[in-house]
């Protein structure tokens, strides 16, 4: 590959473009390790880069599931409207929530992103989507469609000890992940 043809395609990987690295951002909102900061949070740096945009950012919508991903199928098969997914799965690793036929409705219907705390599957053909996915894993395993628990959408969800609400903000890159009451400029 040519440098050329290599910056075109970073740049086509890159996904949009934040308001700042997230290195960034917790450098002008946050400080250091001893702030006490409350307004923008830190996700653990356990979530992995396997969606084809590497940094995305938006509005949070949520949904907490265990081992079932109907609600997550729904959400993005709904219009995205520029938010990222925020999943919480309660951290199982027994199954897969998201896989590339929920991952192409979500490029198709407008999300920026899917965070998930649990693994997902089809993590090649993510890798080429235009989405940013952050996930605990991979797994081979679909989640079980008939669970008698569905679970919730729009609730506050609990991410690695890190409670998301709807309508934060989430700002994802190489770093990590961030979460904001307000829209970080």
């Amino acid at each position: 590959m040519t440098l050329q043809s290599n910056l075109a395609f970073s740049m086509h990987t890159a996904g949009p473009k934040l308001a700042g690295k997230t290195a960034d951002l917790c450098d002008k909102y946050i400080g250091d390790s001893a702030s006490n900061v409350t307004e923008v949070k830190v996700l653990p740096s356990v979530f992995r880069c396997y969606g084809g945009n590497k940094t995305f950012h938006g509005p949070a919508y949520t949904v907490k599931c265990y081992e079932c991903n109907t609600l997550v199928r729904k959400a993005l098969e709904g219009p995205g409207e520029g938010r990222v997914l925020v999943v919480d799965g309660g951290a199982s690793m027994k199954c897969a929530l998201v896989g590339d036929a929920l991952a192409e409705l979500g490029v198709k219907n407008g999300w920026k992103g899917v965070v998930v705390n649990g693994p997902i599957r089809d993590s090649e053909a993510m890798s080429k989507m235009s989405l940013g996915v952050k996930a605990l894993a991979t797994h081979p395993l679909k989640s079980n469609k008939n669970a008698a628990d569905q679970g919730q959408t729009q609730v506050e969800v609990d991410m690695q000890g890190v409670k998301v609400v709807p309508g934060d903000w989430v700002y994802a890159d190489w770093d990590g992940i961030l979460v904001s009451k307000k829209e970080l400029a």
